[in-house]
């Protein structure tokens, strides 16, 4: 009996610990040290609203505004991930096709031979809120037609809101595009 009792002290104990203590210690750091991040890195319009996260996409379909990567999960971050098709998959042209097409109606302006690849292909997780500088800027025409803003304005808007390389090293310049399109939105 003794050996029963110090057995489910030890369980308790250990339960404890591990799945209260420690959590709320891991929460209260995280809280302490990076906030935003701990809560989402949501971003909130000038209502004090939450519109998203800085860290998942949004579709955006409107062309008043930036759009962002295709995402074959419709940026449900319940189901992170996306269809990892072979380069022989037809599948994978189909889609790419289907990419091109859309961009060609969307934007008559701008030729296909200045389509950034980003805007024609998923990311890996299929939820990524960024677009390369060079994707933001091939959108101008669309969005300075169809929101009468120039397309001085939008590029320099572009410039601001183009996020750096990690640490100056890691990874390539990128634009986050609900950031971007909130810009777009007050300056109508």
């Amino acid at each position: 009996m003794r050996i029963i009792w110090m057995t489910l002290r030890t369980t308790f104990s250990v339960a404890i610990v591990c799945c209260i203590i420690y959590n709320i210690a891991v929460w209260a750091v995280a809280q302490a040290a990076a906030p935003d991040k701990a809560n989402g890195s949501l971003i909130e319009n000038a209502e004090g609203q939450v519109v998203g996260s800085s860290l998942i996409g949004q579709s955006f379909t409107d062309p008043g505004y930036f759009h962002g990567r295709v995402s074959s999960i419709d940026y449900d971050a319940n189901g992170s991930g996306t269809p990892n098709y072979a380069p022989s998959n037809p599948e994978l042209l189909a889609r790419a096709e289907q990419s091109i097409t859309d961009w060609q109606s969307q934007n008559p302006d701008v030729p296909v031979s200045e389509l950034p690849i980003d805007l024609i292909t998923n990311s890996g997780s299929g939820l990524d809120p960024h677009i390369s500088p060079a994707s933001a800027e091939a959108q101008v025409p669309r969005v300075s037609g169809a929101t009468g803003i120039a397309a001085e304005k939008l590029e320099q808007m572009i410039a601001e809101h183009t996020q750096g390389r990690s640490l100056g090293l890691f990874g390539e310049p990128a634009v986050n595009v609900l950031e971007l399109n909130m810009a777009v939105q007050a300056a109508r």
